[in-house]
């Protein structure tokens, strides 16, 4: 019975050990097998291979299932190259996430998992799957916004030169990516899509969000989302995205901004290039708060709407519609070049500035946008817009303060 028990406890502790393997400075990690019960938790062997490995190494996650039930925060990485083979799975412990999520700071957001340092590069080679397992946050969340602790799957932190690479993401927690403080970081060649089967909407599934961060560069991403699909929020600058496909979302977005009033949201140096928006509510927009700060250089180019709500959307007081006119966050020099497709309604574009701070070096060439029925004829709404008369906007009317962000019919 004795040499049962010890032949029992060396069985487990191999089992253990074998999910690390250490070889110099590369650490591989394998997924512990599932049994009948509870299943394992994968977190303490990733967290100790980024220990040993993180620094001027390399960490494999091998092919299999990795069982995620704990935060995982790696903020001073240096010089690591991670491969990812497998399906990182977060667990379903609702409670345990709303406890322990790391706090990103922005608007009382937190995150699964944060990455910080430099020289990071994170390759998936179009086989790494995370997996929220997002319904069940999306049925507990009951359609609510901004959850506190409902955590987001991946964000930067304070991170440079970081490269992305090949990953896939299915029914993620909250938003997919957040990119905090962070400098020159590239991420292609992505897939994610979350999407509710259930009568409770995904809510909050952003693709990503830049804040406080300067030289991202985003390209080759397909995603479904149900919210904004690409948001650039405050203290951003010299973002460049493109081929891009996102399916029911907001597409490419500034914002929003300008919240709270007293911290100002600088946005600067932005260009979304090739961009095909399909069933969403808008395409190429800014979203601010009657807040302060500066939206500067903003170009939407060879936009393709298919079947968008309001394509281009402006205004100064996005959900609140409270001091629209009295916004100190001024918008300036934005272009809008090949804007074309289909809006559901008969608005092409609803553009309110604020009457204090109005909009300027506004442009359209090559926008043409025609409403779905094929009968409409389409209206371009425009307000507070300096240099309107040869900006190329054909503006058909005025946009009254608080125009909704979606429609509900032709108006």
């Amino acid at each position: 019975m004795k040499s049962i028990f010890l032949l029992s406890l060396l069985a487990l502790a191999h089992s253990a050990s074998a999910a690390l393997n250490v070889t110099g400075s590369t650490c591989t990690v394998t997924p512990l097998e599932a049994g009948t019960g509870k299943e394992p938790d994968d977190t303490p062997q990733i967290l100790e291979a980024f220990k040993q490995c993180g620094n001027n190494g390399k960490v494999i996650l091998s092919e299999g299932m990795f069982h995620i039930g704990q935060v995982m925060d790696l903020k001073d990485l240096s010089n690591v190259d991670v491969e990812i083979h497998g399906t990182l799975r977060w667990s379903s412990d609702i409670q345990y996430w709303l406890r322990s999520s790391i706090s990103v700071e922005y608007a009382q957001r937190s995150t699964a998992w944060r990455i910080g340092g430099q020289g990071i590069s994170i390759r998936g080679f179009g086989k790494a799957l995370f997996d929220g397992q997002g319904q069940l946050w999306y049925d507990e969340n009951r359609s609510g916004s901004n959850q506190n602790g409902r955590p987001i799957s991946l964000t930067l932190w304070h991170a440079k030169n970081v490269f992305i690479d090949g990953i896939t993401w299915r029914q993620s927690q909250f938003w997919h990516t957040f990119v905090a403080y962070s400098e020159n970081v590239t991420m292609t060649n992505l897939d994610m899509n979350s999407t509710s089967n259930s009568q409770w909407s995904t809510v909050n599934t952003d693709g990503t969000d830049t804040w406080n961060s300067k030289d991202i560069f985003i390209k080759n991403w397909t995603v479904t989302c149900g919210d904004d699909c690409i948001a650039i929020k405050g203290n951003s600058t010299n973002v460049q995205v493109s081929n891009v496909h996102c399916y029911e979302s907001g597409c490419a977005t500034i914002g929003s901004l300008g919240n709270p009033a007293n911290k100002a949201d600088f946005v600067q140096d932005v260009t979304f290039d090739n961009i095909t928006c399909t069933h969403s509510s808008n395409a190429a927009w800014i979203k601010t708060y009657a807040g302060t700060g500066l939206v500067k250089n903003i170009t939407f180019s060879n936009i393709k709407a298919e079947n968008v709500n309001q394509p281009i959307y402006v205004t100064s007081c996005i959900y609140t519609n409270q001091g629209c006119d009295q916004s100190r966050l001024p918008i300036q020099d934005v272009r809008w070049i090949n804007v074309t497709g289909t809006s559901r309604y008969n608005i092409a574009a609803a553009i309110h500035c604020s009457a204090s701070n109005p909009c300027s070096g506004f442009s359209f060439e090559n926008v043409d946008i025609k409403p779905l029925d094929g009968t409409s004829t389409p209206k371009y709404l425009c307000s507070n817009i300096n240099g309107q008369t040869g900006s190329g906007i054909p503006c058909t009317g005025t946009c009254p303060a608080g125009w909704p962000q979606q429609l509900e019919g032709n108006r």
